[in-house]
């Protein structure tokens, strides 16, 4: 009954994405960079159960590279949308989302080009990754040392 009030007001259908790209269009898919696979940034990921379980799977995710491309904030706690450009151990390259809550301290520090690590989900590749706050370094600097070595040759 929500999702068709808010259709009716806005002229949106019951999409929860065509929902946000209406009231914040600079996280529309097109902004964000990525195709129409991309599921959307969730209004409020802890009152969404696909949110949720995503998240619980990107924590346990595959270890990949991530170039900070641009962000977004989505609220002022400040929760914002990450944009980087994957890099995969299998040399898979695409764009990536991460919905993070960040401190201000983490937010200050976030320049373009910064190359951090992410965890994504190689069966699901719908764009959505999650910053690996846990990677050993070393195992971060093996992948990296990889990613490198397989750009040289």
């Amino acid at each position: 009954m929500f999702d068709a009030m808010i259709g009716r007001i806005i002229g949106s259908t019951n999409n929860h994405s065509d929902l946000m790209d209406q009231l914040r269009p600079d996280l529309s898919r097109e902004s964000l960079g990525v195709g129409p696979d991309f599921p959307g940034i969730a209004p409020n990921p802890l009152m969404s159960s696909d949110a949720r379980a995503r998240n619980a799977e990107l924590r346990t995710g595959a270890l990949a590279l991530g170039v900070l491309v641009d962000w977004r904030e989505v609220n002022s706690n400040p929760r914002v949308a990450l944009m980087f450009d994957v890099e995969t151990a299998d040399g898979i390259s695409f764009r990536g989302i991460a919905d993070e809550g960040l401190t201000i301290t983490e937010l200050t520090r976030l320049a373009p080009g910064q190359t951090m690590p992410v965890r994504y989900r190689p069966a699901v590749m719908d764009h959505y990754v999650a910053l690996a706050r846990d990677a050993d370094p070393a195992q971060v600097q093996q992948l990296s040392d990889e990613i490198a070595r397989r750009k040289r040759t």
